[in-house]
């Protein structure tokens, strides 16, 4: 399993991914399903890398700020972090959740926000969508002239309203990847030896 530092393929980048393509296939779904719901974001993301007075280099921090906050309204942060850090999450303060959300938010993005460059010419194939109660699984294929590769969208329904918790790549949890992650850092260190870690990397993020 890769580290905190070598895992270079992330909810954020992933999904970044899938988007630029300027094609998708496949597509049937009734409006308000979770299909519909992951397409509409994918259609503001586009919208926004269209954006001609966006594309220039100088408007790059731009272009990402407004793609993480389309992103955002479709990702649920605050369940992602719960289920990465599992069992430990009921132990934490109301405000040492809050603070964690923010923290591993802020990781995923900046980490890796930058990947929407190195993305052309993909399409995006919608194939089946699961439904239980209130959670849905959205199963799609990425296709480039060189790959195929499956990506499923997992949805909370929270307010009426389908939220991503968790992507699974070519049958991997990119959300199991950071609990076992998290689990041997916190099995070693502390709550606080986690956070010091993540806020490390993100900040060498920012970096050039």
């Amino acid at each position: 399993m890769k580290s905190i530092c070598g895992l270079r393929v992330t909810v954020l980048s992933l999904f970044l991914g899938c988007v630029i393509g300027m094609f998708s296939v496949g597509y049937a779904a009734d409006s308000g399903s979770a299909t519909e719901a992951i397409k509409g974001t994918i259609d503001k993301v586009l919208g926004v890398l269209q954006q001609k007075e966006l594309q220039s280099e100088a408007k790059k921090p731009e272009r990402l700020t407004r793609l993480i906050d389309v992103i955002g309204q479709r990702f649920d942060y605050e369940e992602m972090g719960k289920r990465t850090i599992s069992r430990e999450w009921k132990d934490l303060s109301p405000q040492q959740q809050k603070e964690f959300v923010a923290l591993f938010q802020r990781f995923l993005t900046q980490s890796y926000a930058g990947n929407v460059d190195s993305y052309s010419g993909e399409k995006v194939e919608y194939l089946k969508e699961r439904n239980k109660g209130n959670f849905a699984e959205v199963q799609t294929k990425v296709i480039s002239p060189k790959s195929r590769v499956p990506i499923d969208y997992r949805l909370l329904k929270k307010n009426h309203e389908w939220r991503v918790y968790d992507v699974i790549i070519d049958g991997v949890s990119l959300m199991k990847n950071y609990r076992g992650q998290f689990a041997r850092i916190l099995k070693t260190s502390s709550f606080e030896g986690l956070m010091t870690k993540l806020r490390t990397k993100a900040d060498q993020a920012t970096q050039p």
